[in-house]
């Protein structure tokens, strides 16, 4: 079927440097993201060492090593850059001095400077201001006193500018006293308050983009979120083509004046007929999943192409995708712990089930997640709604 996705320019200069499997290759953060880079690169003949501090993580676990140490480990790092050709990674708040670290004697997608603005609020919405990209209002918050009056930026949410993420260091605040009040609740870090805003619609963009400065961009995702953490995505989005070509033009001049090599999610909000972006992943993007199911190319499998040299594969849609997220609420419905009723998902014939392997299902853990893809999109959805109901996501 159609869709907007597209490859820039896929022509490869004379002389690349490409990393050919077997290959080892790194993988910075040992979650669920890791697990599908590690599944695509050894799909692809590559093997992966996987470092993350967890001893049960879902990458790890199928990792060739597992170096199970902390991020900044100084013995772990000298062995990933000595035995990895190529390293990226599944998570923003790996620190940039790794990445940097790393760089020095191997190739390392994407670079520290680009994730250390992703990794800061404010150093991320300035970048997106000052590239003359659109984006919301909003004020950094160094001190109380940086919290404007009542009337000029309220209602509004106050974020913490790190390590916040799916609504985690988050708080609506209706004006400056809420605003103070949630300002001490995250004991006075630094913060970015951001005017809450009259939205229609959230979509993302999931692109790669190499070293060469070609891009790849899958078809833009229509997302929906359940307290902070994105919930549903639909695919193709239903809005206009207009504001699908705009989220995917906005998104590929993000990266370029990022100078980004790697996978990029990139969040947007509609407001009317105005695209203002929201947020930058420097990894692939649970809104991006969709992709293993839907896709000529997945996302992952671009990660591992991007970070080794090869051309960049089609990104394509060739079905209709409604994916959702199963979280470990799943399990914990009507006050008790149950197992879901996996057979119920799985006799629609069209869901794709993927768990993650977490030992332990916990209240907005992220467990899993399904795709249900066809040719028909209100089937589709119809069907995704049924299993998400089955499995108790939501209540």
């Amino acid at each position: 079927m159609s869709s907007q996705a597209n490859i820039q320019s896929q022509n490869l200069p004379k002389g690349s440097a490409v990393i050919q499997p077997p290959a080892m290759l790194g993988m910075l953060g040992g979650g669920q993201l890791g697990r599908f880079f590690v599944i695509a690169a050894h799909e692809m003949g590559y093997k992966v060492t996987v470092l993350d501090p967890d001893k049960h993580s879902p990458a790890g676990s199928i990792a060739d090593v597992h170096l199970c140490a902390a991020f900044d480990d100084a013995a772990a790092l000298q062995t990933m850059a000595q035995t990895c050709q190529a390293i990226s990674t599944e998570f923003e708040n790996v620190p940039a001095e790794t990445l940097a670290t790393l760089a020095q004697s191997t190739v390392v997608h994407p670079s520290a400077d680009a994730v250390a603005i992703a990794q800061h609020r404010i150093k991320e919405k300035t970048f997106f201001q000052q590239a003359g990209l659109p984006v919301g209002p909003f004020v950094a918050v160094n001190s109380e006193s940086d919290l404007p009056p009542d009337g000029e930026l309220y209602p509004a949410v106050l974020k913490v500018a790190r390590f916040g993420y799916d609504g985690k260091g988050q708080a609506r605040v209706a004006d400056q006293a809420e605003a103070k009040a949630a300002f001490h609740n995250f004991k006075q870090e630094v913060c970015v308050l951001e005017k809450m805003l009259s939205l229609d619609l959230e979509v993302s963009v999931v692109l790669a983009r190499d070293v060469h400065g070609n891009i790849a961009a899958f078809p833009t995702a229509e997302n929906s979120h359940l307290n902070g953490i994105l919930d549903v995505s639909i695919v193709p989005a239903r809005c206009s083509e207009v504001i699908k070509a705009n989220a995917q033009e906005l998104a590929k001049q993000l990266a370029a004046k990022l100078d980004y090599v790697g996978v990029l999610g990139v969040e947007f909000f509609v407001v009317g007929q105005q695209l203002l972006i929201n947020e930058i992943a420097p990894r692939p993007h649970n809104s991006g999943h969709y992709t293993v199911d839907a896709c000529i190319t997945d996302q992952f499998e671009q990660q591992v192409r991007v970070i080794t040299g090869q051309a960049l594969g089609s990104p394509a849609l060739h079905s209709n995708a409604v994916m959702v997220n199963i979280l470990g609420d799943s399990w914990l419905y009507s006050g008790e712990q149950h197992e879901p009723a996996w057979d119920k998902a799985f006799a629609h014939g069209n869901l794709k089930m993927h768990l993650y392997g977490k030992q332990e299902p916990r209240k907005a853990r992220k467990m899993g997640h399904f795709t249900v893809i066809g040719d028909d999109a209100q089937a589709v959805l119809n069907t995704a709604r049924i299993a998400r109901s089955e499995l108790h996501i939501g209540e």
